[in-house]
């Protein structure tokens, strides 16, 4: 047992070939991975040592990372989003209803590598420091090998915050294999914030030692997707507010310790030092960074908005992801379209909010890979992954590869900025700063100058810190919808429960037609969004129409249907009882209070390691 337990989750190979073959998978690694050698000959040199780093980022990806599984499985279902039609199965459809059990296909690969992951790092982290290049070498050598340091000790961090928020407490696993075999070989779990005190550590660290974005040139490193000052200071953003948060403890239910404002100021001070700091702006077209930016695979971001991205290659499952295949809108009946927009997550929007269109495709694509078909309102598709967006090249309507090394989106600047209002207004209050932070963000959203006030857009000024907070939990759920955030921030703030027991109560409203979409945990939609008896109860698409927007329908979104088929339209089910029948039916269905906070422990892994508890009703 002991041996299969250190198989699983602790040892590396001597040669340490596992990480460098795996190296090769990243797109700015275009290089042949060494393999067949000792450590010695891996860390001697800024080449080689880059290749193992290489394989630590490699575990981002893939089936069992964020290529679908961390991405796409498990932030489902959530009050924007739900997963997959279809009958319970033990397997994705379960993760998604809040039904998991320990034994869950789903669980162990993803489980697994987030461990494999934290042992490449660790011996990188171990390694790294006592090469004699790290003190002896030339300055950019110098400086090279400790940015690679604050790279795996970043990457370190972001697996072990996955695997937290997943799983709750955790064992210690912060040595080198060869060390973690002989020392503890059956680790308990531990209290999660013994994790993240490390962590948050070791992010303060890093931060010193990797530049920031416009400083590459200066140490001889081209920009590409690897981490850079931002990225460490804004994950150390998000990871305090996650320490500050409330978090399913054993036992004890929902919880947040006294200490909170402590880590509520950590994110404060990293995403200002961020903000000013001048290296990251938004892109000012909210469209043009999904469908020119991420949609066309590009490298390097210009704007540096895109912070922190798991990157995939090779169309297969070990390295590359799936998302716009097993998510997005479906070409030529190709793909899963497994993602779908709640109805009442679409009335959340202003009818002038350009975040709609691009967060919700509500079409397929027929077979010539332009012509858009209307999907019924529980049929809709999330939209910053899509296919028909892809270019760089872009995908054949004929083809059937499933992998598209689209990347997968961990931080973006717009998160830093609603980061940074929403401790700032907990620490002090709705002020200007956090006014102006939060704003910039819907500016761009409605597609106005991003530093000029505008009061069509703008919060209202005199908000109290309560309201500030409700439209903040709106606005996170307007900006980042579909990126695998919203099920974890309602979780840190307790509202995940009360989320789902609204959202249910909403959906069931707009069944029979009747009532007004309302909520008591964030600001409300528009007043014409949210009243149901305004609402169609068919949409009218255009048999014709290429548009990949909302101009694909005849009819409004906000007002009733028209009584007559309009010429050259061809109708699809809106807001009718298909609703509960449809959507409702399977949303969140085994959510259970003070369980389904947490995913069960793999029970693989507790056969491999009996050390491990279970989680809370499991």
């Amino acid at each position: 047992m002991k041996s299969k337990y250190l198989n699983k989750f602790n040892k590396i190979t001597a040669s340490f070939c596992l990480i460098l073959v795996l190296g090769s998978c990243k797109k700015y690694l275009d290089q042949q991975p060494i393999t067949d050698v000792g450590p010695e000959t891996v860390f001697s040199d800024v080449n080689t040592t880059y290749q193992a780093i290489i394989g630590v980022y490699s575990r981002l990806v893939g089936d069992a990372g964020y290529g679908i599984r961390l991405s796409l499985y498990y932030p489902l279902d959530n009050d924007e989003m739900q997963g997959p039609t279809g009958n319970d199965d033990n397997d994705r459809r379960d993760i998604a209803r809040f039904k998991p059990s320990p034994s869950n296909a789903q669980l162990s690969g993803p489980f697994n590598q987030i461990f494999q992951g934290i042992a490449y790092a660790n011996t990188c982290i171990d390694r790294i420091p006592k090469m004699a290049m790290y003190t002896g070498g030339t300055e950019q050598q110098k400086k090279q090998l400790q940015r690679m340091l604050g790279e795996a000790l970043t990457l370190r961090a972001q697996y072990y915050f996955e695997a937290i928020r997943n799983w709750g407490d955790l064992p210690i696993h912060f040595l080198p294999s060869y060390e973690q075999a002989s020392e503890d070989p059956l680790p308990v779990r531990v209290n999660r914030d013994t994790l993240y005190a490390q962590i948050i550590e070791d992010l303060r660290v890093a931060s010193d030692l990797v530049p920031w974005r416009n400083d590459l040139a200066s140490i001889g490193d081209a920009p590409n997707e690897r981490i850079t000052k931002g990225a460490v200071k804004g994950l150390r953003a998000r990871i305090a507010l996650y320490r500050g948060g409330y978090s399913l403890r054993q036992p004890g239910g929902m919880q947040r310790n006294a200490d909170y404002l402590k880590f509520y100021q950590i994110a404060r001070d990293e995403a200002n030092d961020i903000m000013t700091s001048g290296q990251h702006t938004l892109n000012p077209s909210f469209r043009a960074l999904w469908k020119d930016q991420v949609g066309a695979r590009v490298s390097a971001d210009p704007n540096g908005e895109l912070m922190f991205q798991a990157s995939g290659i090779g169309q297969g499952g070990a390295e590359d992801t799936k998302l716009g295949y097993y998510n997005g809108p479906r070409v030529n009946n190709l793909g899963n379209s497994s993602v779908n927009p709640l109805p009442t997550y679409l009335y959340l929007f202003d009818s002038t909010d350009t975040r709609r269109d691009v967060t919700i495709a509500p079409y397929n694509v027929a077979a010539d890979g332009q012509t858009k078909i209307g999907q019924a309102i529980t049929a809709m598709n999330d939209g910053k992954y899509r296919r028909d967006w892809i270019s760089n090249p872009a995908i054949e309507p004929v083809n059937q590869v499933q992998y598209f090394s689209l990347k997968w989106q961990i931080l973006r600047y717009s998160d830093v900025l609603l980061m940074f209002a929403e401790a700032e207004n907990e620490l002090n209050g709705p002020t200007a700063a956090a006014y102006n932070a939060i704003n910039m963000v819907r500016r761009r959203g409605f597609g106005k100058p991003l530093t000029t006030a505008d009061a069509t857009v703008d919060l209202p000024a005199g908000l109290s810190k309560a309201q500030f907070f409700a439209a903040l939990v709106r606005e996170r759920s307007l900006e980042l919808g579909g990126e695998g955030v919203r099920k974890y921030d309602l979780i840190r703030w307790n509202l995940i429960s009360t989320a789902i027991t609204e959202t249910k109560a909403n959906l069931l409203k707009m069944s029979t037609g009747t009532g007004t979409i309302s909520y008591s945990y964030m600001a409300n939609p528009p007043q014409y969004a949210a009243n149901i008896s305004n609402l169609p109860t068919a949409m009218y698409y255009k048999r014709t129409s290429t548009a990949d927007n909302a101009s694909i329908w005849s009819n409004s979104y906000y007002t009733k249907a028209p009584t007559a088929t309009p010429s050259g339209t061809t109708s699809v089910v809106w807001v009718t009882a298909a609703i509960n029948t449809v959507a409702n039916a399977r949303f969140a269905t085994g959510f259970t209070p003070n369980k389904s906070e947490l995913l069960p422990i793999p029970q693989a892994a507790r056969d491999a390691n009996p050390n491990l508890t279970q989680n809370p009703g499991y």
